[in-house]
């Protein structure tokens, strides 16, 4: 990476982000300091205090971000073309070019509530910023754009600045006109006002005031390092990601919008369209999935193709990503859309039926560009044994938890791997062969923080248990029209009291897919109490029992209540149904550790 250091005058750096010769690449977040801040920033510049290093991009190079005017510039100037990018310190020089440069009041908003805008004028209050007894920060005034501050519910006038001869009065000048000529017809004024007033220290203060604070400020030097227009876009990226970590990170979505934007697409308005056709009740899963996950879906896909045809490797990183350009956008973006439905479709399939519910959403990124490579070439997946395969796959990633870290590796492992097992039975995929889920975590499985909770939740959807009230099959149609979700088998309250372990009755073995009203209805009671419940409220007892044991419950141990028998009994069955949907062995059935936890071994006693 080249870059150039040196210090600049803030009065130039101001100059030229006036005249739109020094701007900010399209993607940059709006300027959002509060009036504190900007008061902060104020005193550190009238005392000569440094404020870190600006960094800027030459324009012209490898990188061609769409630029925009800073906040508070005249809209005239939006046709420049920009020497330099502001890559850190934006809101460093907005703050400086609207206090220092601008006619208008700034718009800022209040240290404890942001979401309101308020318009201020700053002052520096000069006897009390030569006064070496008083903070600076006291000597900065902020007032609102009617040039007033009022008390007493707006009844009384504390200070009023509106005038000319007010300012003088106060000894009060306007920052916005430190750095021009009308600074010092300014001082000359006030003298004049204050010769007439009889007040024979006014040359003196007009002397210090402008040796002691005027030239320091209109001689403030800041450091600035400049990028070169030779740096790779990739270097770029990762400037991106160290820098400015006080404020919010800019993700790779807002990189890629301002690559885009310079080749003519609103990735942003493009997103948005797409997003509507997500945001329908039918594919509430697909609600989570944002910009960054279709780009990065979309770069997987095509670098798997590119793969196919250059023998290159397979890759997904965030400079890969950053490197999306406007033919491969627009040759895809229909075909990731409906990719990503197709998954969602597949995901509907699984027992996943919410986004709430959903144990990885990265996995989407693999899932989809899979659906977007076969929908455009094979067609592999209208073949049963190969969406079995594909299921395999999507169960090793979320049972084995493989998809909780950095995962752009796995990324373009998962794609290439999946078709060459549909190609060849014997090459296994990573993910599959990695995957390992051990016996002894069901009981660490408490919340559905946990992919692997989340899960073995959709598991038991997907094998379409029936509800315990009313025996009706529990659907994606029934799901959200039923306020269906987890509960526990035996109530919690009825295991506190009983004085269970809580690693017991709170883990997965303990919950299941349950509807409001039949959660309700079962309230805190012990299992025998609510089983006989149900039987009275539902004439069909034998209907009680099947839809009970849909859930991988055996009957008549949870109508006894007998907690640790079911307990060993579910988490058998959830196992085995671990087993089931991976193709592979859960191991430590029989381990010290699993006979130390559950008091027994978990070896299936039966098969599904």
């Amino acid at each position: 990476m080249a870059v150039q250091s040196n210090d600049n005058d803030l009065k130039d750096l101001l100059v030229q982000v006036g005249k739109g010769e020094l701007q900010l690449p399209e993607f940059q977040r709006s300027w959002v300091w509060d009036d504190s801040k900007i008061r902060k920033l104020i005193e550190s510049i009238t005392m000569g205090f440094p404020m870190g290093a600006l960094m800027f991009l030459e324009t012209g190079g490898e990188v061609n971000y769409k630029p925009r005017l800073f906040t508070g510039v005249d809209p005239k100037y939006k046709d420049v073309e920009p020497e330099y990018l502001v890559l850190d310190g934006q809101q460093r020089l907005t703050s400086l070019y609207q206090v220092f440069m601008g006619k208008r009041p700034v718009e800022t908003c209040l240290e404890r509530n942001k979401s309101t805008t308020i318009y201020r004028f700053y002052y520096l209050d000069i006897k009390k910023a030569l006064d070496e007894s008083v903070d600076r920060e006291d000597a900065i005034i902020s007032i609102s754009d009617k040039k007033i501050i009022t008390s007493n519910i707006g009844k009384d006038i504390d200070l009023d600045l509106r005038t000319r001869q007010n300012e003088f009065e106060k000894m009060m000048i306007p920052l916005n006109i430190l750095f021009s000529d009308e600074c010092y017809d300014w001082l000359d004024e006030m003298e004049e006002y204050h010769n007439e007033t009889f007040n024979k220290d006014i040359r003196d203060i007009k002397k210090k005031f402008r040796k002691q604070i005027l030239e320091p400020v209109t001689k403030y030097k800041l450091p600035v390092i400049k990028v070169l227009k030779s740096t790779s876009q990739s270097s770029v990226c990762q400037i991106f990601e160290n820098v400015n970590r006080g404020g919010v990170p800019l993700n790779v979505f807002e990189l890629v919008t301002a690559s885009l934007a310079a080749e003519g697409i609103e990735l942003r308005q493009e997103w948005k369209n797409i997003k509507k056709d997500f945001d329908v009740p039918q594919y509430d899963v697909l609600h989570d999935v944002n910009g960054t996950d279709f780009i990065t879906s979309m770069t997987l896909w095509e670098s798997y193709e590119q793969s196919l045809i250059k023998d290159t490797g397979v890759k997904c990183k965030k400079k890969d990503v950053m490197g999306l350009r406007r033919s491969v956008f627009e040759a895809k973006r229909d075909g990731m859309k409906n990719a990503f439905i197709d998954a969602a479709r597949f995901l509907i399939r699984q027992g996943i039926y919410t986004a709430a519910n959903l144990p990885y959403n990265t996995q989407y990124i693999p899932l989809a560009a899979i659906f977007a490579y076969d929908n455009s070439h094979q067609k592999v997946l209208n073949n049963l044994p190969n969406l079995q395969k594909l299921s395999k796959w999507y169960w090793c990633g979320v049972l084995g938890e493989l998809y909780g870290g950095a995962n752009e590796t796995r990324y373009a492992l998962d794609i290439k791997d999946f078709f060459a097992w549909v190609d060849d039975d014997a090459i296994i995929p990573d993910t599959v062969a990695r995957s390992s889920f051990q016996a002894t975590r069901l009981l660490s499985l408490q919340t559905r923080n946990s992919a692997a909770y989340k899960g073995l939740m959709a598991l038991i959807l997907q094998d379409e248990p029936l509800d315990f009230a009313t025996a009706n099959k529990m659907s994606v149609a029934t799901y959200t029209l039923e306020n269906t979700d987890i509960h526990h088998i035996f109530p919690a309250s009825y295991c506190e009291k009983m004085g269970y372990p809580m690693k017991k009755w709170n883990s997965v073995v303990n919950k299941t897919m349950i509807s409001a009203s039949t959660n309700r209805s079962i309230g805190g009671m012990a299992p025998s109490k609510y089983v006989q419940k149900l039987f009275r409220e539902n004439a069909d007892v034998e209907s009680v029992k099947k839809a009970i044991c849909s859930h991988k419950i055996d009957f008549d141990l949870l109508s006894e209540d007998k907690f640790v028998e079911f307990i060993n009994d579910r988490a058998i069955k959830l196992l085995d149904r671990v087993e089931k949907a991976t193709g592979k062995v859960v191991t430590g059935r029989d381990s010290k550790e699993t006979i130390e936890a559950f008091g027994d071994s978990l070896i299936a006693r039966m098969s599904m």
